[in-house]
């Protein structure tokens, strides 16, 4: 059979960390990148007797995207202990929540080739992250750092509705667009903020029962995630065509080589031994409470998007792709406030940002200028102190030295010739040295006009005003 012939199931478990000042059970701060085993205490070091205490703000923040991923807020939650026995786990057991979680039952809608679809969550619960084992480079050993023990997280975990790599892109793109919209995490994947344990089975068309599915674990990039997708898929049904089984077994995905490799047989619940945590007491939540969390939630992508359809009269396009990113987001509506030109801004943002941004393989995040830095760069563009092929060129050197637009322009010798005198001598020097395309433009040939144009713009070093040549062109060319 081929490839064709096969049904992909994916199902993603996606971990969060939360932006809280402090860890999930104790007052260690959360701030990323500290000394090793700088931010922990006795209670993330697991020493006998400490005990942890809830931090309130959690529950707030996992509330808050139950609510925005349209999940059943439970009014009596409790927390467990997940028994399993690793180096950075200095308890031997996190404490997480099994059977009666935070928010259950919701869905995330994402855009298809068919349509709108819902992919349903099971369930969002909250737990605490373990360490790190930071491993010697030559292979005498691993150490241990605790700072990111005991850093709280949210767990979403998705039903397995997901039949395509493009559709888990997708999925995974617009939850990371909805946490960053309710600002409980900052999602910095590069630092382990977001990452996601992605479930994969294959079956064929027609059948109704699951494959037998492998887990990919703490994948923490959308192209490793595309990537070992597709490899899992391909090797699960190779293996299917010459007569073997696939077994569930928990995986590792090599970005270098582009293949998995097992790791372990795949854990079920019962191998974890779970059962609720003595030192805490339940969480009980009133319809008060969570009423207060949902009247106070921040606009959400799908509001915003359809505010810039109809306020800013963006294509579905731009809105689609200016609200994936909050900071892209929140960056085009203070510039679009500041030179009044949100089209220009959408265009900008979407074509030259976006592609130095690609080449430089980073995030709208990443963008080393203010809002107010590109809508002077509009401004003067619009003025026409700069011409629009100058503006890409100044944009350039925005991202390279930082500075502010006007200064680039000025350190450059960059503004704009407007001065008619200067404009008609360049337009006789190129109409004297171009006799074909002016007769060619007089049997009507437009594109000749475009060629001297674009000769006066290569003498002028893109400095003409193009609107003052194409009329001085037209008017030489005709007095001829």
């Amino acid at each position: 059979m081929a490839k064709e012939d096969y049904e992909v199931v994916i199902g993603l478990e996606v971990h969060a960390e939360l932006s809280t000042k402090t860890k999930i059970f104790c007052s260690c701060q959360t701030e990323f990148g500290g000394e090793p085993n700088t931010h922990c205490c006795p209670v993330c070091m697991a020493m006998p007797g400490a005990l942890p205490v809830l931090n309130e703000k959690v529950v707030e923040f996992a509330v808050k995207a139950g609510l925005a991923t349209n999940c059943e807020i439970s009014k009596d939650s409790k927390n467990d202990r997940k028994n399993y026995f690793y180096p950075d786990l200095p308890k031997s057991y996190q404490i997480s929540q099994f059977d009666k979680p935070l928010c259950e039952r919701g869905y995330v809608e994402i855009e298809t080739d068919e349509g709108k679809k819902k992919i349903r969550l099971t369930r969002i619960h909250i737990e605490e992250d373990a360490g790190k084992l930071n491993h010697d480079d030559y292979g005498r050993g691993s150490l241990v750092d605790l700072n990111r023990a005991g850093v709280p997280l949210i767990e979403m975990v998705s039903e397995p509705d997901i039949r395509s790599v493009e559709e888990a892109d997708k999925y995974l793109k617009k939850l990371k667009s909805i946490l960053e919209y309710i600002e409980v995490s900052d999602c910095k994947m590069q630092e382990g903020s977001l990452r996601a344990d992605v479930n994969v089975s294959v079956r064929k068309k027609g059948e109704t029962k699951y494959g037998t599915r492998t887990e990919m674990k703490n994948m923490n990039s959308f192209k490793a995630i595309t990537r070992a997708i597709e490899y899992e898929v391909d090797r699960q049904i190779d293996v299917i065509e010459a007569g073997g089984v696939i077994e569930q077994e928990t995986l590792r995905w090599d970005e270098v080589s582009g293949r998995t490799f097992s790791m372990r047989d795949k854990e079920d619940a019962q191998d974890y031994r779970y059962f609720p945590d003595p030192d805490l007491v339940a969480i009980k939540l009133s319809e008060e409470y969570i009423q207060n969390i949902k009247n106070n939630l921040p606009e959400l992508p799908e509001s915003r998007k359809e505010r810039y359809l109809n306020e800013y009269k963006l294509t579905k396009k731009e809105a689609d792709k200016i609200t994936a990113s909050k900071y892209l987001s929140d960056f085009f509506e203070a510039s679009s406030k500041i030179c009044n030109n949100p089209k220009a801004v959408s265009n900008l943002l979407l074509s030259d940002v976006a592609r130095i941004l690609n080449e430089k393989e980073e995030e709208p995040e990443d963008i080393p200028f203010l809002p107010e830095d590109l809508a002077e760069l509009i401004d003067l563009t619009k003025k026409g102190t700069i011409s629009s092929k100058i503006a890409k060129d100044v944009l350039e050197k925005m991202f390279e030295n930082h500075e502010k637009p006007s200064k680039i322009i000025e350190d450059n010798g960059w503004i704009q010739i407007s001065d008619e005198g200067e404009i008609k001598s360049v337009v006789d020097k190129i109409l004297e040295a171009n006799p074909q395309s002016v007769t060619d433009f007089k049997n009507g040939k437009d594109k000749a006009l475009g060629f001297l144009v674009g000769q006066a713009m290569k003498e002028t070093k893109g400095k003409a005003n193009p609107q003052m040549l194409n009329q001085m062109f037209k008017d030489a060319i005709k007095n001829m």
